[in-house]
């Protein structure tokens, strides 16, 4: 089941919210955590069994660490849950990848492969991996007490509306409101969290599936025929695709957690405004480059190192393990190593010229940067990404093949909303749309808006169908 469904949209997420806000808060969680449990088994039956047994044996294991008295122990339990949560997420999501990396190695040498069947990927199994592992280094750390109930843990790690894709919540951010939000519910809070979703959803379908039809279609095609104007024209509907896609997604979640009382970080800040690449990964996915800073990156030592030539391999290191993440795939590692690139470049003298630059420029370079990155994450082979961009920049004349009226008006809409950050005005409304503090008029206004766009909505999915959600994937 995905938001941007009429199952989800007309009957799941209305008497999920209506049962919620009718019942006691003594069982409110227990409502939330059964309809989690539901919305995963929708999509992936099986896979939910997954979850359930890891998340109860990961509870135990950080209880178990929690009470004991020795670091060795301590160690030990720490050790163990990282290991399972690693281990599950490496047998599902690179076992594969590895076996066929090291079968090109064997055939190579003349010896004979190694069988190896290729696993289903549970869905968002990246995602609740991290939260996992978040939950077992807080309280090892710390930084925060373990919870007290096995249901209120696994209703952390299975929180429909973050549990596909993310945001990326770690546990000490969220950890009390599990427990202590009720009294902070209100009326307001529930019409804010119902616009900031509608809102999400319009990006998605109104936008997103609009633009993903002309890259999806470009891509599919015969690559090695393609003009420049075709290939450019492909991978900035992609680009835009994928932000509106992911943003969206983020922003329903956000807006469903604010509903039912919860209170979590931003995950974009119009990462397309960006003036340096730097800037792009504090904008873009937010809380997966929190919990690389703070998981990874810190714990290799940051910036703190003696050496400069360390803080650059952190970095590369940090970026080549976003890259992995994202998926099993060469491409994805060289997506990561890319990006990895510029940020040491920037680190290292890049950024001291970029300052004395316009900042339209710096913007309009950044984006170009960001772009030609997207081939190789788009892209379903290392072989396609490099065709393609041969495309790119061949620099052949040629018509944009299949461009029409409709197609062009969602481009155009795409790319404004993209940029609407660089200007003050545009960050203005962006504060105020977002910000829930409207009073009645603009309560009124933004609500009756709102409703459009929810028609709108509705038209746009029985009309085309819905597309699944890029990062489910991951």
């Amino acid at each position: 089941m995905v938001f941007s469904s009429i199952v989800f949209l007309l009957y799941f997420f209305p008497v999920f919210i209506t049962l919620y806000l009718l019942l006691d808060k003594r069982f409110k969680n227990l409502a939330v955590l059964f309809a989690s449990i539901l919305f995963y088994s929708w999509g992936a039956p099986l896979f939910i069994f997954v979850i359930l047994g890891t998340t109860f044996i990961d509870f135990h294991l950080v209880k178990l660490m929690s009470e004991a008295e020795k670091t060795p122990v301590r160690n030990f339990f720490l050790a163990l849950s990282v290991c399972m949560n690693l281990g599950l997420l490496f047998y599902f999501k690179y076992s594969f990848f590895l076996i066929e990396n090291l079968n090109v190695i064997l055939h190579l040498s003349g010896v004979k492969n190694v069988g190896w069947q290729k696993i289903a990927l549970p869905i968002g199994i990246s995602f609740f991996t991290f939260e996992s592992l978040t939950y077992v280094i807080d309280v090892y750390r710390g930084v925060h007490a373990p919870l007290k109930k096995f249901w209120n843990y696994q209703l952390y790690i299975i929180l429909f509306p973050k549990l596909i894709a993310g945001p990326i919540v770690r546990y000490h951010d969220i950890a009390d409101q599990i427990t202590d939000r009720f009294d902070k519910e209100s009326i307001d809070k529930i019409f804010a969290g119902l616009m900031r979703f509608i809102i999400g959803l319009s990006k998605k379908v109104i936008i997103a599936n609009s633009v993903a039809a002309c890259s999806d279609h470009i891509f599919k095609s015969d690559l090695h025929s393609l003009n420049s104007a075709t290939a450019w024209f492909g991978i900035l509907c992609y680009a835009f695709q994928i932000y509106f896609d992911f943003s969206g997604y983020s922003d329903m979640a956000i807006g469903i957690l604010k509903m039912i009382g919860f209170d979590i970080a931003e995950n974009f800040n119009q990462p397309y405004s960006a003036n340096s690449i730097t800037d792009f990964w504090r904008r873009w996915h937010i809380s997966l480059g929190a919990w690389m800073r703070n998981y990874l990156y810190i714990p290799l030592g940051g910036n703190r190192v003696k050496s400069q030539w360390r803080v650059y391999l952190n970095l590369w290191i940090v970026f080549l393990a976003s890259g992995l993440w994202h998926g099993a795939s060469w491409n994805f590692v060289i997506w990561g190593a890319y990006h990895g690139f510029w940020l040491v470049l920037e680190r290292a003298f890049l950024s001291k010229l970029l300052d004395k630059i316009w900042n339209p420029v710096r913007v309009g370079v950044t984006f170009f940067l960001v772009v030609v990155g997207w081939v190789f994450f788009r892209a379903e082979t290392l072989t396609d990404a490099v065709v393609f961009m041969q495309r790119m920049f061949a620099f052949e004349p040629g018509r944009i093949a299949d461009l029409n009226p409709e197609l062009l008006f969602f481009f155009v809409m795409a790319g404004l909303f993209s940029f609407i950050g660089i200007s003050q005005l545009g960050r203005r409304l962006i504060t105020f749309f977002y910000s829930g503090e409207w009073g009645i008029k603009g309560s009124v206004g933004w609500g009756a808006i709102c409703a459009v766009l929810l028609i709108l909505n509705l038209g746009f999915l029985a009309a085309r169908g819905f597309n699944p959600f890029i990062y489910f994937r991951f």
